[in-house]
């Protein structure tokens, strides 16, 4: 598959202290390659140079060293831009513009016809989830959440082929959440790319392809989040979740060196491997109990993150 994001040793250092003598490094050869049509997750903690890559990426910072292509081109080609949307964690715009007058500004920034921006903005605004009434109500009288959802519907307004989201859920509640990360989820379908960085990792299990994990800095992981998660050192085992037995007894009847967990409705067994879960089996069959259910048990993505 096509390329979109190729990124190479890039750094990124800045200068702090009163007189600016000390140099921090904010990104340390940072190299990675997203492939086109998916949704990418980029994940790390706060300080982890997210938020610094993405911004090198749309030019807003330079490189203190490294370099990084969009579609095959150099990030430092102004023609490229054309084929991007993007969204920052805090989008800032003019107080007294109305959510349409902000579409329009934005779709002549992009050369779209009167007609284009109109139909594009009316689209747009619907599908972020803004009501119809505040569509022509000025920004300074809106919620952080409401100015998120302004703000991903500027960044698709030119119908980009890639778009970069930082912390697209900020801000939304609940109901906002779901609707924000439904219009992401079918970005795929119409041919686009999406690089998201976000705190909230329900959202990437629940999105993303592919993740790329930053720790001060430096990439600690990156590949295909099934396939991290499911990694060898990523398995726990199994859970056999057992009812209508005596907690007891039926402990006595596992191996000493088993997991079990009692709890009001029965008990759950935790299992390192298949001959385990057979042994449990026939434990439950001698005690007289019932098998409820028995399931894998993976590590979860915080898990991975964390460790």
């Amino acid at each position: 598959m096509d390329i979109a994001v190729h990124i190479s040793e890039l750094s990124k250092d800045y200068k702090t202290g009163f007189l600016k003598k000390k140099t921090v490094r904010a990104l340390d050869g940072l190299s990675l390659s997203v492939r086109s049509g998916q949704i990418f997750g980029f994940l790390g903690g706060n300080g982890a140079g997210k938020t610094t890559t993405i911004k090198i990426l749309m030019g807003l910072l330079y490189p203190s060293c490294g370099k990084a292509e969009i579609f095959g081109k150099d990030i430092s080609e102004v023609s490229v831009h054309r084929h991007i949307g993007y969204c920052p964690e805090n989008p800032y715009f003019y107080d007294y513009l109305t959510p349409l007058e902000l579409m329009n500004y934005f779709g002549e920034i992009f050369s779209l016809p009167s007609s284009k921006r109109k139909e594009r903005s009316v689209e747009l605004l619907s599908a972020v989830g803004l009501n119809e009434a505040d569509w022509k109500k000025q920004l300074r009288k809106f919620s952080k959440g409401m100015l998120q959802r302004v703000g991903l519907a500027q960044s698709l307004i030119n119908d980009p082929e890639i778009v970069f989201l930082d912390e697209p859920m900020s801000g939304l509640d609940p109901i906002g959440r779901r609707e924000i990360r439904e219009l992401i989820a079918s970005l795929p379908a119409q041919g686009k790319t999406v690089f998201m960085s976000t705190h909230i990792l329900s959202d990437i299990e629940a999105l993303c392809n592919e993740v790329a994990i930053l720790r001060r800095g430096r990439l600690a992981a990156t590949g295909n989040l099934q396939e991290l998660l499911t990694a060898q050192h990523g398995q726990v085992g199994f859970e056999v979740t057992v009812a209508n037995v005596d907690p007891e007894r039926f402990r006595s009847l596992l191996a000493h060196n088993m997991d079990i967990n009692i709890q009001a409705s029965g008990c759950i067994v935790r299992c390192g491997d298949e001959a385990e879960v057979e042994r449990t089996i026939k434990s439950i069959s001698t005690a007289g109990g019932k098998l409820v259910a028995v399931q894998q048990v993976k590590q979860s993505l915080e898990d991975l993150f964390v460790s």
